[in-house]
């Protein structure tokens, strides 16, 4: 192998997976609106790179390109951000009844809907067999096989047509997704289908004995009748999906909302809220709904305060935890990050918190408030139905020794391209994401009680990049400002 062969080699490895990366993602600033883009590169980042580095065709110089990588392959994504990854997508099929083969095709259409597309991208993006396998191999290896049948399906039809062609990126093939395929099929209690493709796979792989074994196992559970009993031994994973939906598909599944004559007492209006603050720029307030009492307050912040904010918490951003008990954990039905920031970390959230006063005619001073936590929500980032007041009086909440939270405002600091909706479950509504816009609603009855009413979840993130500002007021200082009444149901 002479030099220049050395070089067009060191050349011709690191341009190839360059070029396949700059062709998916030609505009940085839309790189990651695309829930497929976003998936593509942290998985060409985490996975193909390093499968090219340590290629064969890059043996020739192995140490120059291993040197190179390990440089900044601690800035690479991780194994947990590549199945987080696939688990965000599987959670934008079910919340919004994605087809899995119009996913992988770079379609956001509902399965079996004449709708239009809820998300139409400027370019569409495909995912090659390889992804639809990393997809189906997360969901298998947690058990979850309903999710694992439709990915791997896709996978070994998308294998099928490329047959024979060699591509060094791939981490799995044909054989591979038969494989757990047919594993999946049998767990899921369709043995016959799980013995055809069990065969298939013989067909490639015919000394293999282990698959070998359970045809033989397959052939004999038919055989006896008992293929029966495997049925559901993985749990609720055969088709139609709605038969057993999981937790989140709640919130695509709202019931029609009511007609406007069914809803009194809606309006638009200035709102100066008695307060010199707001006399010269009254807060542009539209009620959404009555009970529970939420309200959109529209312009609430600008454009420029927005990207402050977002630039002030950035540096901070850590994975979101919730209340559990009598602490505090990271948790799979809230994924977002988010940073918590002081009124002096900047005259803008100084001044915001005074806006906030203004509008809601609450103390925010401390302990009464907490600081405003900024939220970002990326891939399929959401969060569960959950109550913002606490509903245990164990709750860490109460360490402020402020009370509970009485009031709740949410700052819309982007926009989305589609999904990100905030529902209201019990209450059968959601209000989609308004940039710029604060959402305010009561936690609590003027009694002090939780308003069950106010159950919400922030619904999976289809497309774009959400960033929110939360600002939770305790009830201590609120005495005179929200009084009781005379009604100690209310």
């Amino acid at each position: 192998v002479t030099t220049q062969d050395h070089q067009s080699v060191t050349r011709w490895v690191p341009c190839r997976f360059y070029e396949k990366v700059q062709a998916l993602h030609q505009d940085p600033k839309a790189s990651v609106d695309n829930p497929l883009l976003a998936f593509s590169l942290i998985k060409r980042l985490h996975s193909d790179w390093p499968n090219v580095i340590y290629s064969d065709e890059a043996t020739e110089n192995t140490q120059a390109l291993h040197a190179g990588f390990k440089e900044v392959e601690q800035e690479l994504p991780g194994a947990e951000d590549l199945d987080g990854a696939a688990q965000a997508l599987m959670r934008l099929q079910d919340v919004y009844a994605l087809s899995v083969k119009g996913m992988a095709n770079g379609v956001f259409q509902p399965a079996g809907a004449s709708r239009p597309p809820l998300y139409s991208p400027g370019r569409r993006v495909s995912l090659s067999a390889d992804d639809c396998f990393h997809v189906g191999k997360v969901a298998y290896d947690t058990g979850d096989y309903y999710h694992s049948i439709a990915w791997l399906e896709e996978a070994v039809s998308l294998f099928r047509l490329s047959y024979g062609s060699w591509n060094p990126e791939d981490r799995s093939s044909l054989e591979d997704a038969l494989d757990h395929l047919a594993f999946s099929y049998f767990m899921a209690g369709n043995v016959s289908h799980a013995l055809s493709l069990s065969k298939e796979f013989l067909h490639y792989d015919p000394s293999n004995r282990r698959v070998a074994r359970n045809v033989a196992k397959y052939e004999k559970l038919l055989e006896t009748g008992m293929a029966a009993s495997g049925a559901g031994r993985g749990g609720c994973h055969g088709p139609p999906p709605h038969h057993c939906p999981p937790p989140h598909t709640l919130l695509g599944r709202l019931s029609p909302q009511p007609s406007p004559e069914q809803l009194p007492r809606l309006s638009c209006s200035y709102e100066t809220n008695g307060s010199p603050y707001l006399l010269l720029q009254p807060a542009k307030k539209e009620v959404v709904r009555i009970r529970p009492y939420v309200a959109l307050y529209h312009d609430f912040i600008s454009d420029a305060e927005a990207e402050t904010i977002k630039g002030l918490a950035g540096p901070w951003l850590q994975r979101s935890v919730v209340a559990s008990g009598e602490k505090q954990q990271k948790a799979e039905y809230r994924i977002s990050k988010s940073a918590w920031l002081k009124d002096t970390a900047d005259p803008v959230v100084r001044v915001l918190e005074q806006r906030i006063a203004a509008v809601t005619g609450l103390d925010l001073r401390p302990p009464y408030a907490e600081y405003l936590q900024v939220v970002n929500y990326g891939l399929g980032g959401h969060y569960e139905p959950h109550f913002d007041h606490a509903t245990s009086r164990k709750s860490p909440l109460y360490r402020m020794k402020s009370g509970n939270r009485i009031a709740t405002v949410m700052i819309y600091l982007s926009a989305v391209e589609a999904g990100g909706s905030t529902a209201f479950i019990y209450a059968n509504f959601s209000v989609p994401v308004v940039k710029n816009a604060a959402l305010f609603w009561w936690n609590l009855r003027r009694n002090g009680d939780g308003d069950g009413d106010t159950l919400h979840a922030g619904c999976p993130v289809l497309a774009g990049d959400k960033w929110v500002a939360n600002k939770w007021i305790h009830e201590h200082g609120q005495e005179f400002r929200r009084p009781c009444s005379t009604d100690p149901q209310d």
